[in-house]
């Protein structure tokens, strides 16, 4: 397995008297991608937004390449997409570089069109979101998080209400532009163990903690006795009717 090139340590997060994330430590290989899954509501979703800087944790830190206060930058790809219903395709995909960065008119005119001519929505970059297909929208929500440039995109469940052949588009939409751009991938999801077949290494949160973090392969051939219903569904449903 890679060297790590994300560290977390000790990472806590608490709402009230609930412990959601209990001192967790966890390493992100460069140009990975990572799945966290794990049971709904057991802060999946706050690790991406912890990591994100759309929560703070209570505790721990985060490295990059072993520099201590050193973060990447990052983009948050979020469950439905989150576009601006009233802004078009165009608007859109500029929006992250209009509110992070100084950039001139002409400059940023050039990075949204030929970031909308690799993902191929040049035909519709003068269109409302409510005017697009549901994959499109997909498209239109990683060009938003492609155009900083990010070393890392955070993925909170990307196939939340998808059938699963639009889920396995998705999954090989993502493979693909990894493969184009260069940048690593932490995901949220649900699709066990679809999601198997894109992933590089699986951590899997339980109680607040980390219980196992490997490889897809090794998961599926030693799964620990916890995981195994949550691995497959349909013997777990068996168990439970027997």
């Amino acid at each position: 397995m890679k060297s790590a090139y994300l560290r977390i340590r000790g990472l806590s997060k608490r709402f009230g008297d609930l412990v959601v994330l209990d001192a967790i430590d966890l390493d992100i290989p460069l140009d990975s991608h990572t799945t966290v899954i794990g049971k709904s509501g057991i802060g999946k979703s706050v690790l991406l937004k912890c990591l994100s800087g759309l929560l703070t944790a209570d505790a721990g830190e985060v490295s990059l390449d072993g520099a201590q206060g050193k973060f990447p930058q990052c983009s948050y790809m979020f469950q439905q997409n989150a576009l601006f219903d009233s802004q078009t395709v165009w608007e859109n995909v500029a929006l992250p570089l209009r509110e992070k960065e100084r950039i001139s008119k002409k400059d940023l005119a050039q990075r949204v069109t030929a970031l909308v001519e690799q993902l191929e929505l040049e035909n519709a970059v003068d269109k409302y979101p409510a005017e697009i297909s549901g994959g499109m929208k997909k498209r239109v929500a990683l060009a938003r998080a492609l155009i900083t440039n990010p070393e890392i995109i955070l993925f909170d469940e990307p196939t939340t209400g998808l059938d699963p052949e639009r889920k396995f588009a998705v999954f090989d939409m993502i493979r693909s532009y990894r493969e184009r751009f260069g940048f690593t991938v932490i995901m949220v999801s649900h699709d066990v163990p679809e999601v198997f077949g894109i992933t590089d290494q699986v951590a899997w949160l339980d109680a607040g903690k980390i219980k196992y973090w490997g490889s897809p392969e090794d998961l599926k051939q030693s799964p620990p006795s916890e995981l195994e219903g949550f691995l497959n569904p349909k013997l777990s449903s068996q168990s439970s009717a027997a």
